[in-house]
Order: structure tokens, then sequence, then C-alpha cells
């Protein structure tokens, strides 16, 4: 039975066990998957363990997806352009690190009735998916993209990548049209200390956090008058093409999946 896992720190809340194992039963694939806690001088000992095929392939959530990557023979063309990797495959015996946060991101927006072209987007968090957000962004053709980080130096470093960003201070809320919550503050129903009360109506707060369903973060925009979206669609769909390239296959994306995701 070939072994696949997510790797993360935290990782309790994650829900990929659940949706790949159903996949994998659906598609009748003799494999397993399961979920780790890392710390970082685990890292190197865990690729190795890929290396030797005892891991069929790999998931990475926060914080490794840029610590993972100088462990890999080779990346692909988005998770080079993005400097993060979320899912790592063979090719032969090479690993490869691919970005499918992208797809991911994309595929949930499009999913939404909230026209992104021409608006002004600020981005709460500087790691992680980040990357990954920004590059769907500029796809998207947005006006504006802001970046607001608590250490301010991590966000100035993505403009090594990415010339067209605006950095801001942290606590300072510049107009926007979409707010996107990358940092982890939500996961263990924290509030983000900001103050959205003369942001206005009818904008888009979204958070990349599925579980739990609703952050601190989204019900004040809601309460706001605003439209909000939890990260379910992106995880699911970020999955899905780490399934494709792991299996070469399509999983199904139904009302089962989507009721398997829905808090216990």
């Amino acid at each position: 039975m070939k072994k696949y896992l997510v790797i993360g720190n935290p990782i309790d809340h994650s829900l990929s066990p659940r949706l790949h194992n159903s996949w994998l039963k659906q598609n009748n694939i003799n494999a397993k998957y399961d979920k780790i806690k890392l710390e970082v001088d685990e890292i190197e000992s865990l690729i190795n363990k890929i290396k030797q095929k005892k891991i069929a392939g790999c998931n990475v959530t926060v914080p490794f997806k840029k610590k993972v990557i100088p462990y890999l023979d080779k990346l692909s063309k988005e998770a080079e352009q993005t400097q993060s990797v979320n899912t790592i495959t063979f090719d032969g015996n090479d690993l490869v690190g691919h970005n499918t946060d992208i797809f991911g991101f994309t595929k949930a927006i499009e999913s939404l009735d909230f026209a992104m072209k021409n608006k002004n987007i600020l981005i709460l968090g500087a790691g992680g998916v980040v990357p990954s957000i920004i590059l769907a962004l500029n796809e998207m053709n947005v006006s504006e993209i802001i970046i607001s980080n608590r250490t301010k130096q991590k966000a100035e470093n993505l403009k090594f990548f990415f010339k067209n960003l605006k950095i801001v201070e942290w606590g300072r809320l510049p107009d926007f049209d979409v707010i996107i919550n990358a940092t982890s503050i939500g996961l263990n129903d924290e509030i983000i200390n900001l103050d959205f009360s003369k942001s206005g109506k009818n904008k888009l707060f979204y958070d990349v956090i599925y579980n739990p369903a609703e952050t601190n973060f989204l019900k004040i925009g809601k309460e706001l008058g605003n439209k909000t979206e939890n990260g379910k669609t992106m995880f699911i769909y970020q999955a899905y093409e780490a399934f494709r390239l792991w299996h070469g296959v399509s999983p199904k994306i139904n009302n089962e999946i989507l009721n398997l995701l829905e808090n216990d």
C-alpha cells in the first residue's frame, strides 16, 4: 500500500486526509493518506524517506512551503515563480516541487459572483500561500495589490518576486475592494486586531482558513455588510490538482465531498 501525507505545524486542523482518503476509496487506489506534525529540523529526514520511496508523495503546508525547496531536485514553473511548494511528486527518481495553490485559488475565485478585474486587493500576511495568491491575482488583472504583515520586512521581501506590490504598516487599512486573510489568525478562534468598521460595505472578505468554516474575520466582515468566503473551495481544488499529479486521475468534486468537509 502506497503512503501519502501532508506535513505542517500546526496540522490538527487539516482535513486533507479526509478528502484524499475518500478520493482514494472512490477510485479504488490502494493507498493511504495521513497528516504529520513536523519540526523544522525533521524536514530533511522526512524528505529522505520520500527519496527512498517509503512515501509516494507529500503535501506541504505552513510553515514549510519554502523550507522544503533546498531538498528537492526540480521545481515546476509555478513553484519556481512563487518559491512556494505544496505538493511533492516523483519524476523518475527526482523529487519535484509543485504549487497547486495557484490553481486552487483561481478556481475558488471563479466560483464566486465577484469580478476581480481592476479591484484593489489588500492581503493580510506575507508567508505560506501569499506568493501563490499574488501570482493568481496578477493573472486576474486586478488594479493594485497591497500587503500588510506584522513583520514588515517579510512583506518587503515579496517585492523581489513581485515588483507591483504596495506595502503598508500593520494596523493601517487602506481603501480596498477585497481583503484576504492569509495569516493563521483565526485557526484557534483568535481575532485579527484591526478595525474594519470604516471600510464600507459590499466588499469581499476572503479567508484562506477553511477549518473553522467561519473565522472571526469572516463574522466581522458579514456583520458589516460584506460578501464573505472561506478557503474550502481553494483547499478542495489544490487537493484535486495534487491528486491528479500523483495518480493521473481527476477526482470527483460533488456534494458528497463537500459534505465530507463540513465541521464535525
